[in-house]
């Protein structure tokens, strides 16, 4: 089953004569762990932003989870995204004002369907943050105490709560060094696993690469 679905896909910014994006054809299947590389420049914020329904594309059609995610209304966009997707963003967006549990389960309070499908939020979010090597010491801590790798894994942890079908990470490791890197992909991959959620990987790092099974080129599947 594919989860996500690019066909004739073009994208071009407004009084642009050149299109940024002209994907043809591309699929990720559920429960892939796929990793999307592409220089800066080429269009890998563009096609995130259609991914999270920010931006809408010129002509084509993205489907997700066998819905044509561009012909919803706006509204209907957002509750889908909220529902389905969990994002892992570069500056990891965390609330300086919320306790740390509070920061993960903040999708729940979105999302009827994430917050079933979490039970007991509280413990949930503890149990996710504990799996990502995070104790209770550490949960009772301010955001702002918390390391730069101790933010990022707040953060997965945050996509990952209520089991989202889809993880999209964009470019979230710029900031680690290599051993705190390797720790948290395989923390990502393994919680992923755990719970069937497919994984868009966006950056331009070749080593990180080498840890996935699949890697897409953007260059090669973007014709533009």
């Amino acid at each position: 089953m594919n989860v996500i679905e690019f066909a004739n896909l073009r994208y071009r910014w407004k009084g642009q004569q050149q299109d940024i994006l002209n994907i043809a054809e591309l699929q990720i299947r559920k429960g892939e762990h796929a990793f999307l590389r592409g220089e800066s420049g080429s269009g890998k914020t563009t096609l995130l932003n259609l991914l999270a329904g920010i931006l809408t594309p010129t002509s084509g059609h993205i489907r997700m989870l066998d819905n044509d995610f561009h012909a919803m209304k706006s509204s209907q966009r957002d509750r889908f995204r909220a529902d389905h997707m969990g994002v892992i963003f570069q500056q990891f967006n965390l609330l300086p004002y919320l306790s740390i549990i509070d920061n993960v389960s903040l999708p729940c309070h979105f999302s009827k369907m994430r917050k079933e499908r979490a039970g007991d939020i509280k413990a949930t979010a503890s149990r996710l943050l504990e799996h990502l090597k995070l104790d209770n010491e550490f949960q009772q801590r301010p955001v702002t105490e918390l390391s730069v790798g101790q933010q990022q894994r707040v953060a997965v942890a945050r996509a990952l709560i209520g089991k989202p079908e889809i993880i999209i990470a964009d470019e979230p490791t710029s900031a680690l060094d290599t051993n705190t890197r390797n720790d948290f992909l395989s923390l990502l991959f393994d919680e992923a696993e755990s719970q069937g959620s497919t994984i868009l990987f966006v950056s331009h790092d070749p080593y990180i690469a080498e840890r996935f099974p699949r890697v897409i080129e953007l260059e090669e599947v973007n014709q533009r």
